[in-house]
Order: C-alpha cells, then sequence, then structure tokens
C-alpha cells in the first residue's frame, strides 16, 4: 500500500492521521516546524519526530537458530496440548457428566477419562500430540538422529495410549470389546512416554552446537529450567509408580508430570517471546483504537 504524506496541519491531525478515503498514513518520519525566538512561525529550519514502530510487522515467533529443522511454532503446539489436556478433561467432564463418575472431583488417573464424557478430548490431545511429535525435525547437528528417534517414540507411545485404554473405572461396566491385554499395553505405552518427555528435558534441550563455557546467560536460564522440568517429572513418575502399586489414585502425579513436560517444550518454543509479541499488539490494537475514537469526537 502507497503510504500518504502529511505536512502537518490541523486539519490532516484532527482526523488522527488518516487521508479522505480513511486510511492511515504510514508515515516512519514526519518534518514537524518548531518556533524559536526571532524566527517567523513556519519558517525553517525543521525538526524530525520519528513515528513509533508498526508493532503489526514484529514477527510473531523468535527467529530460529541457523541449525533448527522444525520450529517454535511446533514445539509451542506440542507444550499447549500437553498442558490443556487434563484442564480439559476435568472441566468437559464435569460438563458432560456420565452418572456413574463423580461430576467435579477428579478421576483416578488421566486416563481413566477415556470412559468419560470427555473421551474425545483425551483421544483426540493425543492423536494431535502425536502427529506433531512424529514431524518434529530437531536440529541439524550431532545431536539431531536422537531428537527425531525420541520424538518417533514418543509419538508412538502417544498413539497407543489413545488406541488401547487403561482399565475401567470401578463402578462401570468395561465395553465388550476391551481386553486386559488392552490395559497393560496402555500402562507401558504411558511409562514410555513419560520417559520420552523426561529425556527431552534432560539430555536434548540443554544441548548446544556451540562450546558449552560460551553459552550466553538466557541459554543457562533456559536449561536451568529444563533440568528444573525434567527432574520433577522423574519425581512425579516415581510417585505414580509408588501409588500404583499401593493401588492410589496417580491423576495428580500424571498432571503435574503433563504441566512439567509442556513447560519445559514452551520454554524450548520461546513462548515467552510470542507472549510479549501478542501483548505488545494487543496494546498496539486498543492505543490505535483510542486515537481513532478520539479522532471521530465532532
Amino acid at each position: 500500500m502507497a503510504c500518504k504524506t502529511w505536512d502537518g496541519s490541523a486539519a490532516e491531525g484532527r482526523r488522527g492521521l488518516k487521508d479522505s478515503d480513511g486510511l492511515p498514513i504510514c508515515l516512519r518520519t514526519m518534518a514537524l516546524p518548531i518556533h524559536e525566538p526571532g524566527r517567523v512561525p513556519g519558517a525553517r529550519p525543521m525538526a524530525i519526530a520519528t513515528m513509533a514502530p508498526d508493532r503489526s510487522l514484529e514477527p510473531l515467533f523468535a527467529v530460529p537458530e541457523g541449525d533448527d529443522r522444525s520450529s517454535h511454532a511446533n514445539r509451542q503446539l506440542i507444550g499447549y496440548l500437553g498442558m490443556s489436556l487434563p484442564i480439559l478433561l476435568w472441566l468437559i467432564a464435569a460438563w458432560r457428566p456420565t452418572g456413574l463418575l463423580p461430576r467435579w472431583a477428579h478421576l483416578d488417573s488421566v486416563s481413566s477419562y477415556y470412559y468419560s464424557g470427555a473421551v474425545t478430548v483425551f483421544v483426540g490431545i493425543l492423536i494431535a500430540l502425536a502427529v506433531f511429535l512424529f514431524t518434529y525435525q530437531g536440529y541439524a547437528n550431532p545431536h539431531q538422529r536422537r531428537d527425531r528417534v525420541a520424538a518417533i517414540v514418543a509419538g508412538t507411545a502417544a498413539t497407543l495410549v489413545a488406541f488401547f485404554p487403561t482399565d475401567v473405572p470401578s463402578g462401570l461396566p468395561a465395553p465388550s470389546w476391551w481386553r486386559p491385554w488392552m490395559g497393560w499395553t496402555h500402562g507401558v505405552s504411558a511409562t514410555i512416554l513419560f520417559l520420552s518427555f523426561i529425556f527431552f528435558s534432560l539430555f536434548q534441550f540443554p544441548r548446544s552446537s556451540g562450546d558449552r563455557q560460551a553459552l550466553q546467560p538466557s541459554k543457562r536460564v533456559r536449561n536451568g529450567i529444563y533440568f528444573c522440568c525434567g527432574g520433577a517429572m522423574v519425581i512425579c513418575v516415581l510417585w505414580a509408580g509408588i501409588a500404583e502399586f499401593a493401588r492410589a489414585p496417580i491423576f495428580w502425579p500424571e498432571a503435574l508430570a503433563l504441566e512439567f513436560f509442556a513447560a519445559s517444550w514452551l520454554v524450548k518454543g520461546r513462548a515467552g517471546s510470542t507472549l510479549r509479541v501478542v501483548g505488545r499488539r494487543a496494546m498496539h490494537r486498543v492505543s490505535d483504537l483510542g486515537r481513532a475514537m478520539r479522532g471521530s469526537r465532532p
């Protein structure tokens, strides 16, 4: 779109820097007259005022590294899927109660929601997660092969968790097609899935193609987050194992492990940078709306 010019006149200013067709004037700089003692108003010299940059042109995702073969969008989608899974299961199961399960109380495990009104969310998010894991390419460095293998293993495990449900919760009749081996397959696949998440956080995400001694402070902070998330997932998996052995509910260790998994992928995908850009764009739009409303007043 061609840019209109503005000579600083009051008539243009009252229209909120728009032309006669209502289109915004997109000059980056404008020449504004200044008045000095002894000078005739409107005479030269002119002062240059720089307008604020257009926030709508700011990239939504952080610039990827040169060897990045995936994308920050891919990593963020994986993270947001994991973060939303336990929350959506709990909310939708309460919104669509089955009558035989408690409405607002959480079930014994995240996988038990397969038998609730949130079954479509459970299966859908796991399959979407598997697709993004299958397509994850990692980085073009000596560690890429491990990235690909771990992602394929995790994607396969997520698919098996979705296709082969866990044991039927107590008080519910088992589907006619369900067999005990399906519950065993589900448990093994879920364990492999969480171990894959731990492997990414502890061993893959902290790696760098450069010298470890020359890491930037921001990279050191992110590595600390990866180690914390990976360690927390290890604790959650051990907690779930002990609870399973004691026949106790494992919903909370599974749900917390999913949140820590999500946090590590969101940090790897520079979600903080994306959220800052979204916030600045929103403030920019609100500011534009305010100027437009003031300019439309008689």
